[in-house]
């Protein structure tokens, strides 16, 4: 809840499951999605209720919600890190070179195209029956207004986007044989999508009739949140993956198809963005297996000198993004010796991320900009010492 100002006047947070009933799925009930914001709104408004003069929504990117024409899903949504779709991405690759480019987006798995190709092909009866192919955060508009309209910066995660014009990539669409008319339309990112309804304002505890704004992509929205408007600004964020985004007044697209192009949440501008999906994940992971709380992976890994005597961890346990789309490719710790301790597995581990990082960064620059200033953000960049090794890297 923000006052005007942007003053942080309350918050609240909210879980529910993701479902994964086979390997490499990612599915939610938007349902659960639902009662979390109802949920979540009172906690956060308390007694301001009354004081509430607008809403505005940020979700995550890529999934997609299939839906009647009243809103109710036909199915599970299907999330951006479900790879189910890989099959379909020879569909994407048989487009021609100019297309391909308008949609400025590296082909992979888990955005809304590849998944409603999967769709079609294995679930027909409800790819025929939906109204509505949603991101997430436009099917709980629709929820809370009645209305349905997406927004240029989720828009543009679809890969049924052009960048460019800001429209539905008719072109292909229409090669890869998929309907356009399930498709909302787009609306700027600040426009009033609707008005709250009865039934909403009773969920939420709020005025009936508010103006319900279109909102952005959680990334997006960060990068407004964060001031990252001037070219040259860099944003490093690290939670499960990281990404790295900078501000963009033109819309360069990657020649080599590396780095992702996104509309930004303010009128005419785009962000480009590396992503990489091994980031606190891998941490994580090699934290449990050595037995290690956090603080002693900090006290324990500093104690080893920079390049670990020779040991080198590869953090790729599910595959990677940028710069390398691949999602089979995995991890390894190489050079291992007797004289290696879990002290070295553990500081290999974190050199590993920062130089995917890296990669990461010299794929952004290989677009063509010059950093001026990094910024950190994100739970994953809270210890002094990991900051530090990140800017030496």
């Amino acid at each position: 809840l923000l006052a005007t100002d942007g003053t942080v006047i309350g918050e609240a947070s909210s879980s529910y499951p993701v479902h994964a009933p086979h390997p490499g799925w990612a599915e939610s009930e938007p349902g659960d999605w639902w009662l979390a914001v109802g949920e979540v709104v009172r906690k956060a408004v308390g007694n301001h209720a009354d004081q509430v003069q607008a809403i505005a929504l940020s979700g995550q990117m890529h999934g997609v919600v299939l839906a009647s024409e009243s809103g109710q899903p036909l199915r599970p949504a299907i999330l951006w890190a479900d790879t189910r779709s890989f099959a379909t991405l020879n569909d994407y690759h048989s487009l021609d070179a100019a297309i391909l480019e308008l949609l400025g987006n590296p082909i992979t798995a888990g955005m809304a195209g590849p998944t409603l190709l999967w769709l079609r092909e294995h679930e027909a009866t409800v790819y025929t029956e939906a109204r509505w192919a949603l991101q997430p955060k436009d099917w709980l508009r629709l929820r809370l207004t009645g209305e349905v309209a997406t927004e240029p910066s989720d828009a543009s995660g679809t890969l049924l986007y052009d960048v460019v014009s800001n429209n539905w990539a008719r072109e292909a669409i229409s090669a890869l044989n998929l309907r356009c008319d399930w498709l909302p339309k787009i609306i700027p990112s600040s426009a009033i999508a609707g008005y709250l309804t009865t039934d909403a304002s009773e969920h939420l505890g709020l005025k009936v009739g508010l103006p319900v704004i279109a909102g952005a992509a959680d990334t997006a929205a960060a990068a407004l949140g964060n001031g990252l408007l001037e070219p040259g600004l860099v944003q490093l964020t690290i939670g499960t993956g990281a990404q790295i985004i900078t501000p963009r007044s033109q819309p360069i697209i990657d020649p080599q198809g590396r780095t992702h192009l996104y509309r930004a949440a303010v009128p005419n501008q785009w962000y480009t963005l590396a992503a990489m999906q091994n980031a606190g994940l891998a941490l994580e992971w090699v934290r449990g297996i050595l037995g290690l709380s956090w603080q002693e992976v900090y006290t324990k890994a500093f104690t080893v000198p920079p390049g670990c005597e020779g040991l080198t961890f590869l953090p790729y346990l599910t595959g990677e993004r940028t710069p390398h789309l691949d999602p089979y490719v995995r991890g390894a710790w190489v050079g291992l010796g007797l004289h290696h301790t879990q002290a070295h597995l553990m500081r290999a581990a974190l050199e590993g991320v920062a130089f995917a990082l890296r990669q990461g960064f010299e794929a952004l620059e290989a677009t063509g900009f010059k950093a001026t200033e990094l910024r950190l953000a994100g739970g994953g960049t809270a210890e002094m010492p990991w900051k530090q090794l990140l800017t030496d890297v």
